[in-house]
């Protein structure tokens, strides 16, 4: 399937790339979510003529990301958690717990926007990675500690 897209995607390509991928990806993610449209002659020519208008809109949305890091980048909250004696939390801290405690400091953050290899199961500090665009990401400090 042949879609032009219509903002950067990470490990695909940037705006006005005709790229080619698999129908699923493009019928089920690139196309409803408006990041790409298929590749016909009409919609290439209707991409060209509104080209500086997409450009624009990406550019804003990558000065919204980079401001948005500026003020993430450093940012540390602490989360409570029930923990046994040795350190290891009875269930554990997600994504939406960070979402939500980043939210709650005036940092108002997606869950989907956190990035996380597994759930966080012991206490104690760790930097975690808040994907704001396809090419700006923060860091932010999170520390779990036993619940009082």
């Amino acid at each position: 399937m042949e879609l032009i897209l219509l903002q950067k995607v990470v490990n695909l390509g940037g705006l006005g790339d005709k790229v080619r991928v698999k129908p699923g990806y493009g019928r089920n993610y690139l196309i409803p979510y408006g990041k790409a449209v298929p590749a016909t002659a009409a919609n290439i020519a209707a991409f060209e003529a509104r080209r500086a208008e997409y450009e624009a809109k990406a550019k804003a949305l990558l000065s919204g990301a980079e401001g948005r890091k500026a003020r993430l980048d450093g940012v540390a909250v602490t989360l409570a958690a029930n923990a046994s004696p040795e350190g290891k939390l009875y269930g554990s801290v997600t994504a939406r717990d960070i979402a939500e405690a980043l939210s709650a400091a005036g940092h108002p953050v997606q869950k989907a926007e956190i990035l996380l290899t597994a759930p966080i199961r012991a206490l104690g500090e760790y930097e975690v990675t808040v994907h704001l665009h396809a090419e700006v990401e923060a860091t932010v400090k999170v520390q779990v500690k036993a619940e009082a």
